[in-house]
């Protein structure tokens, strides 16, 4: 093991800041050496560029197979073993978490459908093959010591300290029987690696996984393995699994270190020059070509802000972007530019985020290609998402578009779409309504101007309509917010605390277990942070309710409790909430007692006990009660929650509120469970939500204020 320090280790942070001001990119991994050799530019525009480019169903397959073992030697980590079901169900969870522009569409996969389809195939033989011949891993295991381990380390090769660290994924570390270390990577492939190239070719990605393990552990790797699992049926039925190991010694490792040391020289000072030029490898079948020219003139036309950028290289990449666009335009007409890119878009056959074409044109061309005639009559654009209104020929089954929503959604290059549940009526017509999530780039502001009455507004939708939160109306008068961390919840509280206030609304209470709205204690607000405060005042919140319906008073009073299902769990139950009491439960018995004046006889003293006289009602209970008898009385409860589940947000839970907003969920069934319908998982964040009201005939979509 090489003990001597990396010269880079111990910069300070400005220096590091200084040292990686000189770069392109921030750091090394096999797999930029790798490309970078294969073709440059295809390098330049994946690292340098940070261009999004699609994968393909058999990369997410295999991505999908790799998220599966890391749970089976996780489990293995801890003596326990994965059956074949949940392997399979990760797999699959990894398959559907893809986004629809994030995949490849090819000939044998035109559709996000069917490219998810092959992936899940390729994804159940690998798992497959796997299971039935796993003993290719476990006999040789002793003891599993790192799974999917991820490495940004500082390294030597060839006796030279790299200017940039080297980051790994390492699969699999593990002792062996015969007490190796052990680094073993998974592979799936659709054809084995050549036994004679084979340890040429890997010994390279070999010695990175050897020398980042032993920077950061000192451990002194004796094997590394490549496990190879092909898809396809082999048909001598020979071992669909195949093991590629390589013996590491002295001379072995020197050797591989003077391999991989020159493509990782010649990467390095690429760059670390911003003038470098990036040459293209026309004979490269890993790439398309289309794609790659395309980039190429983009830099040549396009500013900064087009490209996926990190801040930290804005400045180096901004010049160098410069450079070469001068250095274009005064050689070449940017006319004849803009037509080369239009012309290399057009073999990109299925990908229509590069096609000259405008977002209703490519919403009619993708439903075309699967036989529906329709026409985008109308366009509208939000703040976080934009409103097609679409006129469907007459006889095409709407459930064919709502079929083809992934296809949609990759011909916009979003992630998803939501289409409205139901038909959208806009001038007296009825369209289907497709919204497309965007870039928000500007906030939508709080502003007194959009507050009429006690008409809380909640944002505005993509008509530019206010909606609002009516607190006059007996049929709206509670509502639940839901959404995860980052989704808008507390902004959408905060300002609805705002409009309240300035509706005339000064009785307002906040329940705030996670202390988010301590602020408001100082503006005359109650706001109460302990679980037994708020346990106390809602108590005394359903007294105030009782008086209130005796006295007649209806005065308005807003509840904000936030977090309401935390709080529930950990509030008092069972036993806790029962009234203990020291009571009477008898008398002694008398006692003759001798006096001056002779024998008397006394009555016994009162026999006392701890007995349980009651019991309080829970926080739950309370909660419910105040909903559903406060109404009447001018009480008005804001409840909040990130727990979108069945246990939380009941049946019951949902009658006492007729108002539901949603913001951004993780999953589908989230979205269900607040709104009855999905969407809420396709929306943006940041205030872009989706609120079911008895006051609106539709479930809308709608951009939240924000209050500075």
């Amino acid at each position: 093991m090489n003990t001597q320090k990396h010269k880079y280790s111990d910069l300070t942070p400005d220096q590091y800041e200084e040292h990686f001001s000189n770069f392109l990119i921030d750091s090394w991994s096999y797999s930029k050496v790798a490309t970078f050799t294969r073709n440059e530019k295809d390098f330049e525009m994946r690292y340098v560029y940070r261009e999004d480019y699609k994968i393909s169903a058999s990369s997410v397959s295999g991505s999908a197979y790799h998220e599966a073992l890391k749970l089976y030697f996780e489990g293995l980590k801890q003596n326990v073993v994965c059956d074949l079901t949940t392997l399979n169900q990760e797999a699959f969870e990894y398959i559907e978490s893809i986004h629809a522009n994030e995949w490849k569409l090819q000939k044998t996969t035109p559709t996000v459908e069917n490219c998810i389809e092959k992936a899940f195939k390729n994804s159940t033989i690998l798992l497959n093959n796997f299971y039935a011949e796993k003993s290719i891993y476990e006999n040789d295991i002793e003891e599993v010591l790192f799974v999917e381990e991820r490495f940004n380390e500082w390294i030597s090769l060839n006796g030279v300290d790299l200017p940039l660290p080297c980051h790994a994924v390492i699969d699999l570390v593990y002792r062996s029987k015969d007490n190796k270390i052990v680094v073993l990577d998974h592979k799936s492939k659709s054809s084995y690696t050549d036994e004679k190239d084979a340890k040429f070719v890997i010994g390279k990605q070999a010695i990175t996984y050897v020398k980042v393990l032993e920077a950061r552990t000192g451990l002194n790797v004796d094997r590394v393995c490549f496990i190879e699992n092909k898809a396809s049926k082999n048909k001598d039925g020979s071992s669909q699994l195949k093991k590629i190991d390589i013996e590491l010694d002295k001379d072995i490792i020197r050797l591989y270190e003077a391999m991989l040391y020159e493509p990782i020289k010649r990467m390095t000072q690429a760059v670390s020059d911003p003038d470098y030029v990036y040459i293209t490898n026309d004979n490269d079948s890993f790439v398309d070509k289309a794609e790659i020219y395309q980039f190429w003139t983009k830099t040549m036309i396009a500013e900064i802000e087009d490209f996926n950028i990190q801040d930290s290289k804005k400045e180096l990449i901004q010049k160098r972007l410069k450079k070469i666009r001068d250095a274009s335009i005064s050689s070449i007409n940017p006319k004849i530019i803009s037509e080369f890119n239009k012309n290399a878009a057009e073999f990109i056959q299925y990908n229509l985020n590069n096609k000259n074409m405008t977002s209703q044109e490519k919403i009619e061309h993708i439903l075309r290609t699967f036989g529906i005639v329709s026409k985008v009559q109308h366009t509208f654009s939000g703040y976080s998402s934009n409103t097609f209104l679409l006129d469907v020929n007459a006889g095409i089954p709407l459930s064919k578009i709502h079929r083809h929503k992934l296809d949609i959604a990759a011909a916009l290059n979003v992630g998803n779409i939501r289409i409205m549940k139901d038909l959208f009526v806009h001038e007296g017509k009825s369209y289907l309504a497709i919204e497309s999530s965007k870039k928000r780039e500007d906030n939508l502001l709080f502003d007194i101007k959009y507050l009429t009455g006690v008409k809380i507004p909640i944002g505005l939708d993509n008509f530019g309509n206010t909606v609002v939160w009516d607190l006059e109306n007996n049929s709206t008068p509670h509502m639940l917010v839901c959404g995860a961390t980052g989704s808008g919840k507390s902004v959408c509280l905060k300002s609805t605390i705002e409009y309240a206030k300035h509706a005339g609304i000064n009785d307002i209470i906040i329940f705030d277990p996670k202390f988010e709205f301590t602020k408001y204690s100082s503006k005359g607000i109650s706001v109460l942070n302990d679980i037994k405060d708020i346990e106390l005042e809602m108590r005394e919140l359903v007294e105030e309710m009782q008086e209130r319906v005796k006295s007649g008073i209806n005065s308005k009073k807003l509840i904000i409790f936030d977090e309401f299902a935390d709080a529930v769990a950990s509030s008092k139950k069972g036993k806790e909430l029962d009234i203990i009491e020291n009571i009477q439960i008898g008398t002694y018995a008398p006692k003759k007692v001798k006096g001056l004046f002779g024998e008397h006889t006394e009555q016994g003293l009162p026999k006392m006990a701890m007995r349980k006289v009651g019991e309080f009602k829970s926080l739950e209970e309370n909660l419910k009660i105040l909903l559903q008898k406060g109404r009447s009385t001018g009480i008005r409860i804001v409840a909040a929650t990130q727990r979108a589940s069945v246990k939380v947000i009941t049946g019951d839970a949902k009658v006492n509120f007729p108002v539901q907003v949603c913001f951004r969920v993780p999953k589908e069934v989230d979205s269900k469970v607040v709104i009855d319908e999905s969407g809420a998982e396709v929306l943006y964040g940041m205030g872009d939500g989706l609120i079911k009201s008895p006051e609106y005939l539709n479930v809308i979509r709608f951009q939240g204020f924000f209050k500075p």
